[in-house]
């Protein structure tokens, strides 16, 4: 591969220090070098600690480079300035307790601490340790420190640590601390934490009315645009809420993730988590309607082959609810509506009325007739304003969408 090849592809450090979390960021690895033909050029950059863990030969075979260990190798190209100087992104996962204390205080004594002092790009930290160690009030002050300068701090997973221990400090599923640097990455340095210091609340997914124990009311919502929100959130700096239904989607990075079933159980969620909050966005489906009544046993089928009538009632409205009684001054409300064309109206005509008629600030707009936008990953939409405004977002990635989404948001806030 020549010089101008690999100019032309975006630089990724991915740097790993001494956790045992550090075998996971091999499969952090492999995504950046299989995101697509020559999609990013990595530099490996592991402190002593992680080569420990994992060994310069498994970070080489898996880069298709060199491993970049120590200030003291290939002294000539001043490896200390340079890598960091040529990056376009740099990865720490895991980041250490001890990682993220030299970071904040600008020490540098190794080949990864020099590249962060270096790096004039967005700079993304994965932390992992255990409970005490993140809950400590130096680690606290040193994340509030990098926050602060601009890096992404992404908060830790919940889960099983080292041993027989649990609690937060786990690391991230690599493939969503993967899909939020992409996120970063895409964004660069200008106003990449345009939402730190935030907080919103989303809702993702589709409730289910169960009917009996075994059978429910359900609908099509896959939560994948509602994550993407998340995600991009997360990535912009803010403190995520995601209130999930039904999904089977692995946790996004950095997002505090509540998990329902049904409306009500979304509407109690969404409504606690709104009192704190900045903005919230809708983007969840809930069922409109659950039965009357919940049967403590299986329904079963009549020998003579007649058919109990189902009685329905309407379940709350949550984002009416929201917009219309909100829990304090400044709360921006976004809802989603998947709208169809038909004899009385246009898909945008029928949103305008439900824009009007919810009282939200913002409604996304999707076409759904024939099955579309469910399920797949990409989307398109029209972002109505209560101020008359309307933005039409093409056919893309939902993250993009989502990136449009929350660009709207920042201008209310």
């Amino acid at each position: 591969m020549n010089d101008q090849t690999q100019r032309s592809r975006p630089h990724v450090v991915l740097g790993v220090s001494g956790g045992i979390a550090a075998y996971k960021a091999c499969e952090l690895l492999r995504l950046f070098k299989e995101a697509g033909p020559g999609a990013y050029d990595v530099t490996v950059v592991p402190t002593a600690a992680a080569l420990e863990f994992v060994g310069a030969p498994t970070w080489a075979a898996l880069s298709g480079s060199p491993v970049a260990t120590e200030v003291w190798q290939h002294v000539h190209d001043v490896p200390h300035v340079r890598i960091g100087q040529t990056a376009d992104l740099v990865v720490v996962a895991p980041a250490t307790a001890d990682l993220l204390a030299k970071a904040a205080h600008g020490l540098a004594g190794d080949l990864l601490t020099n590249t962060l002092l270096t790096a004039r790009c967005p700079v993304v930290f994965a932390p992992a340790m255990h409970t005490e160690m993140w809950e400590h009030a130096a680690t606290q002050a040193n994340v509030a420190t990098l926050r602060g300068r601009g890096c992404v701090v992404i908060e830790p997973a919940e889960g099983r640590l080292t041993g027989a221990d649990t609690g937060k400090g786990r690391l991230p599923d690599p493939g969503e601390i993967f899909a939020l640097a992409v996120d970063v990455l895409e964004r660069g340095t200008a106003h990449s934490q345009d939402l730190a210091g935030r907080h919103v609340v989303v809702s993702a997914g589709g409730t289910r009315e169960y009917l009996d124990p075994v059978r429910f009311i359900g609908n099509r919502s896959s939560g994948l645009q509602g994550y993407a929100l998340a995600r991009t959130a997360a990535a912009r700096g803010a403190e995520v809420t995601l209130v999930a239904a039904n999904t089977a989607l692995p946790d996004p990075a950095g997002v505090k993730v509540v998990r329902v079933d049904t409306t009500v159980q979304m509407q109690e969620q969404v409504l606690a988590a709104a009192a704190a909050a900045d903005a919230v966005v809708m983007a969840a489906a809930p069922a409109d309607f659950r039965p009357t009544h919940v049967e403590g046993a299986k329904i079963k089928k009549a020998e003579d082959g007649s058919v109990r009538p189902l009685e329905l009632v309407q379940n709350p409205d949550i984002l009416a609810g929201l917009a219309q009684h909100r829990p304090h001054e400044g709360l921006v409300v976004v809802g989603f509506a998947a709208e169809t064309g038909d004899a009385a109206g246009t898909v945008l005509d029928h949103a305008r009325v439900k824009l009007t008629r919810k009282g939200c600030d913002l409604l996304v707009v999707n076409d759904v007739g024939g099955g579309k936008v469910f399920g797949e990953n990409d989307n398109e939409a029209v972002v109505l304003g209560a101020d008359g405004s309307q933005v039409a977002v093409p056919r893309g990635t939902k993250a993009a969408l989502a990136q449009v989404i929350w660009d709207r948001v920042v201008a209310l806030l």
